[in-house]
């Protein structure tokens, strides 16, 4: 029998040491202390008394080859060829020799890099690719993370804000996307339209009903052929059945909408974890720059830099003041919709990262 072809092992990401800086790699877990200098530069001082800077630099998200191969050139001429992206989307650049510090900061700047991102700032905007990749968006994330990120770079390259603000963004309601600060995500307002027609030929139905997370897909038959109804009491208008059948169109210009929701933290640090709560519905998908989104996120952070008290997050300032408190300075609209009376799973849904089980 011949030697078949050794297949790589696809099981989670490989081994960071042999892509680390030599460095990082031979201090790790060996820091005595570290200090930022200036905004969007980490100092690291070892128990040697090695030294390194990282410089975190502000990526335009979406990389052509030619700005890819530009951000490659700054690493071999100032860190030997080591960088790393964040999963913020950021460049991290390392260097031992400090007085490479203000040439490398220059260089990034003069490429059109920001310098930022870190301590009590408006970080990058973390998202998923939308339409590059995903099969069920609703919307462009990638889009309106630049669009954003255009507004609040003067957050982005100083630390003004009270504690860390993360933002993130999603193109649909159930898959990607996190507890943040900040989040935008897509919503659909009606339960999809179906094309009767087209279900029999395009669709596995079986699969389309497996798909919905609500159970509210069943088969039928329309006109003697078959194919699938919607249940729109227990429909949630999440988009997942439109992947596996297209003739279940859900976008829709008029009924898709964006939403922000603020609070949320998966950190435990002061307080425990937080869910995120609904602030803004109904703004529309409007690309390319979303202005409507842009205008209520500069009205909460705008808020939230004045009033909040100093390494206070986003959801503990909230709780502090109150939910009327925060509509109030913030001059967003309070309707019904904002009303959150559900306490399902209250005794059993492990709520805090301080207890694990």
């Amino acid at each position: 029998m011949s030697d078949a072809p050794v297949m790589p092992i696809e099981s989670g990401t490989p081994d960071s040491f042999q892509y680390m800086h030599p460095t990082l790699r031979k201090n790790y877990g060996q820091w005595a202390y570290h200090d930022r200098p200036r905004p969007g530069v980490l100092h690291h001082v070892s128990n040697f008394g090695d030294e390194i800077w990282t410089v975190k630099a502000a990526s335009p998200r979406q990389l052509d080859i030619m700005t890819l191969r530009e951000i490659c050139d700054i690493a071999d001429e100032f860190c030997k060829g080591y960088l790393r992206f964040t999963m913020r989307g950021n460049i991290e650049y390392m260097v031992t020799d400090e007085s490479q510090l203000e040439p490398l900061i220059k260089r990034l700047n003069d490429a059109g890099y920001p310098i930022g991102g870190t301590g009590n700032s408006v970080t990058m905007i973390s998202h998923t690719q939308g339409w590059l990749h995903c099969d069920i968006p609703g919307t462009d994330a990638s889009g309106v993370v630049k669009s954003l990120m255009d507004e609040l770079i003067d957050e982005f390259v100083v630390e003004e804000m009270p504690n860390r603000v993360h933002i993130t963004t999603s193109c649909c309601q159930i898959n990607c996307g996190g507890q943040g600060d900040i989040a935008i995500n897509i919503q659909h307002t009606k339960p999809p339209k179906i094309n009767h027609d087209l279900v029999g030929n395009a669709c596995e139905r079986p699969s389309v009903v497996a798909r919905c997370p609500v159970a509210a897909i069943r088969p039928a038959m329309v006109n003697g052929k078959p194919t699938l109804e919607v249940d729109e009491k227990k429909c949630i208008c999440c988009g997942a059945c439109f992947p596996p059948c297209p003739p279940m169109q859900i976008n829709d210009p008029e009924h898709s909408k964006l939403a922000v929701w603020v609070g949320g933290k998966h950190s435990n640090a002061r307080s425990k974890p937080m869910f995120h709560k609904l602030v803004a519905a109904g703004l529309p998908n409007n690309a390319p720059r979303w202005p409507e989104v842009a205008e209520v996120v500069k009205k909460i952070l705008a808020a939230y830099k004045e009033n909040a008290n100093d390494y206070e997050r986003m959801g503990e300032w909230v709780e502090r003041i109150g939910w009327q408190q925060f509509f109030d300075l913030t001059g967003l609209p309070f309707t019904k919709y904002h009303i959150d009376n559900w306490r399902g799973s209250r005794n059993s849904l492990n709520q805090s990262a301080h207890i694990r089980f």
